[in-house]
């Protein structure tokens, strides 16, 4: 499968099958992570997958994971971050959110389902999984098989605003 069709299949799911995520899946959409790019190859990122019924019932109270089986939480590690000198900017929020795009898109090559979980407290993830206070949990991805119909992925067409007004080109 090409990467358009793949990028045009996925899609946010809010509804799971009870059916576990196989291992070698998991290690599959991990090590997508794990080659992702981060600003300065510094990698400020840490990820906690967590697939036991105590775990996702921690997560759930912080955050609604649909009934899924895996939920993958992405933080970022603040004394790791690269930088921006001119404005001070960290890039461990943008770093993780790489990182959570690729193990999206390969969750979905895999044929799982996955939705990025931003509506969540992050003072009950941090109690629950005692994150220390350099971590901060920017997201929860999650996966599992979808118990929904797969989108149109002709969507875009209607969906989305016009390349026009997407893109402007640089003009000499």
């Amino acid at each position: 499968m090409d990467f358009i069709t793949i990028a045009k299949q996925r899609m946010s799911v809010r509804s799971y099958k009870e059916t576990k995520v196989e291992p070698e899946k998991l290690k599959k959409i991990l090590e997508a992570a794990h080659v992702a790019p981060t600003a300065a190859n510094l990698q400020p990122v840490h990820l906690i997958a967590v697939q036991s019924e105590e775990g996702l019932a921690k997560i759930g109270k912080a955050a609604d994971i649909y009934g899924a089986p895996l939920a993958i939480i992405v933080c970022a590690d603040h004394d790791k971050a690269w930088v921006r000198p001119f404005d001070q900017k960290q890039t461990g929020d943008i770093d993780a959110s790489i990182l959570t795009d690729h193990m999206m898109l390969q969750a979905t090559e895999l044929g799982l389902g996955t939705v990025w979980v931003c509506y969540f407290d992050p003072a009950v993830l941090r109690k629950e999984f005692d994150l220390p206070a350099n971590l901060e949990p920017v997201n929860i991805l999650v996966v599992g098989y979808s118990n929904e119909k797969p989108a149109d992925i002709n969507r875009f067409d209607k969906k989305r605003i016009p390349m026009s007004q997407l893109v402007s080109y640089e003009t000499l």
